[in-house]
């Protein structure tokens, strides 16, 4: 067999990679010099190492707490500094990732309307203190890819007509028909705005100070490839695609999902992987469960995708009692290919998106879901739909108000329902991430709300690290409570092979009220039989129901041993049993 240099396979992909996506925009655009400026970017030569395909790079140890770098203050002390103190102290034993919200210089969305994507914000630190948690944690960090602020150099530049940033910027021309774009808010998807050759409109899928980049543009490409070679250099070891769902435009379609799209995807997966082996690429695209899927390509598009679908289902199964939805969802969803995984979570810094659970939930369904969390203090987000129409884009609320029920508010109640919801998270198939406000019980914030005015700060409060402290270190508080519950899972999990994020996964058919499912490790020894009673009430399980063929079975989380396999158990309300034949297996 003749050898094949892995730079020259490499080269040959990106050059069919691009081809696929300049095809329609201009024939001027060499592919072969692109290909050969990005590889040069990402300092890629005949020394490269292929990376080995198909290939897990996490198991059951990884899971990621998801926060802002200001989450923490300490008076005279940088907050990113203070916040690895935080998890340091508080998250170290049962995580092992962190993802830090966009840490750059921003004009608004707390961090997501970029002015530079080469510093740090000086209000939060510097990049040796994003080195210092790149190098005790596995490090994430956004690439806002399909925008950047208005108030931006390239911006700036492109109202001056100057480089960098002349032509990077999406515009439109009066006659272009965009009615059948889709977007996810109620803003005027055009902005009209003044350069030295005369008044322009741009395209703004956001708001007004997020406008859309021009990838048309080969030179917007390689500025990010060369700022993702920056980030791998700063200890940066996954990277979360933002919004990348819209990036490239064609006029008189939905401007989302396009094979463009999907091709640098892929093109950046090539170029990330072939640097850093160890690198994830994660895409967030909150969208339709099927077209979130979509991203997984055949194996070589996002190494993980959001689980975008898992928290509207998730809490609608825990507000109904019924979790009918939540298992014809699973019984939906494929096995991940061995090299990709699924990113779980059930809260975030934006809400509880309502496009993934389009067609899971019918409009009845979604509407009794809306109205509920309204009760509950929760603010709801809107968008425009194709036909003109507003619509419920997402709800914004703190998960622990969103799991505390209006008539029955006993603080045991919403920490046995918080400890449910994550029991049955940490157990699905793929990594886990956790919001940091899930993981201590933060309740709405609506001081800040009140005080920034826009819907998403009610789930985004800033701690003080003396009240933070005092919170958690009280046994008797509910944050230290629901911090205990889900640690004390986290640490189970973390010892099961059978949780193993690409572990086999199967449903299982029981009641409305008791949600179950049953994983196999990866070497078929070790298996998992995981109920949840997603009710207040106590239900029955039949183990002979369950099939169990080894003799010996123990609940992970009580201890309790189960010996007949013919006997019933009863789960009190939102009770979690996983039940093993072998515990703590590696």
């Amino acid at each position: 067999m003749s050898y094949i240099d892995p730079y020259d396979h490499l080269h040959t992909r990106v050059v069919h990679l691009l081809t696929q996506i300049y095809v329609d925009v201009s024939p001027l655009v060499d592919v072969a010099l692109v290909a050969e400026t990005l590889l040069r970017e990402m300092r890629l030569d005949h020394s490269t190492t292929q990376p080995v395909p198909h290939k897990n790079v996490w198991d059951q140890r990884d899971a990621w707490i998801i926060t802002y770098g200001d989450t923490v203050l300490k008076e005279g002390e940088k907050p990113l500094k203070t916040l690895k103190n935080c998890i340091d102290r508080y998250f170290s034993s049962v995580i092992n990732g962190v993802h830090i919200l966009p840490f750059y210089p921003y004009s608004s969305d707390d961090g997501f309307s970029v002015l530079d994507y080469s510093s740090v914000n000086e209000a939060l630190g510097d990049w040796s203190d994003i080195k210092a948690i790149g190098e005790s944690y596995l490090l994430m960090a956004d690439l806002v890819i399909n925008h950047c602020s208005s108030r931006s150099l390239w911006f700036q530049n492109f109202l001056k007509k100057e480089d960098p940033g002349a032509d990077f910027f999406v515009t439109i021309s009066p006659g272009d028909d965009l009615s059948q774009v889709v977007r996810p808010r109620e803003s005027d998807l055009r902005k009209v705005v003044e350069t030295v050759t005369g008044p322009c409109a741009v395209w703004c899928t956001f708001s007004h100070d997020q406008v859309d980049l021009n990838f048309k543009n080969p030179e917007v490409l390689r500025q990010f490839v060369s700022t993702i070679r920056f980030y791998l250099d700063q200890g940066v070891r996954v990277f979360r695609l933002d919004a990348v769902a819209f990036l490239w435009k064609i006029v008189g379609t939905a401007c989302i999902n396009l094979p463009q799209t999907h091709a640098i995807v892929r093109l950046l997966r090539e170029l990330i992987e072939h640097a850093a082996t160890d690198a994830i690429v994660i895409t967030e695209t909150n969208i339709p469960n099927a077209e979130n899927l979509s991203y997984f390509g055949n194996g070589n598009e996002a190494h993980a995708v959001y689980n975008f679908s898992l928290p509207p289902l998730l809490l609608h199964t825990l507000v109904s009692g019924d979790c009918t939805h939540l298992s014809q969802w699973m019984m939906g969803m494929p096995q991940a290919q061995t090299g990709t995984t699924y990113f779980n979570f059930i809260a975030s810094h934006d809400g509880i998106g309502m496009r993934p659970a389009e067609g899971l939930l019918n409009e009845s369904e979604l509407q009794t879901l809306i109205d509920s969390m309204e009760i509950r203090g929760g603010k709801l987000s809107r968008r425009s739909t194709d036909q003109g129409k507003s619509s419920v884009y997402e709800i914004n609320i703190a998960l622990f108000d969103a799991l505390l029920d209006p008539v029955d508010t006993d603080p045991v109640s919403v920490i046995d329902r918080m400890r449910c919801a994550h029991a049955i998270m940490f157990a699905l198939a793929g990594i886990p991430g956790i919001y940091i406000h899930s993981l201590i019980g933060t309740r709405n914030d609506l001081m800040r709300l009140d005080h920034l005015g826009y819907n998403r700060a009610i789930n985004r409060k800033q701690w003080l690290e003396a009240e933070l402290a005092e919170a958690l270190e009280d046994s008797g508080s509910s944050h230290a409570k629901v911090l205990s519950a889900l640690t004390a899972l986290l640490a189970i999990r973390r010892r099961q092979a059978a949780f193993h994020p690409n572990a086999a996964q199967f449903l299982l058919h029981l009641s409305p009220a008791v949600f179950g499912f049953w994983r196999e490790s990866l070497d078929a020894r070790q298996r998992i039989f995981c109920l949840f009673n997603i009710t207040s009430v106590s239900q029955v399980v039949h183990l002979a129901d369950l099939n169990l063929v080894e003799p010996y079975w123990v609940d992970l989380i009580s201890g309790d041993d189960h010996l007949d396999r013919n006997q019933a158990v009863t789960l009190s309300g939102y009770q979690s049993i996983w039940l093993t034949n072998l515990p703590n297996h590696q």
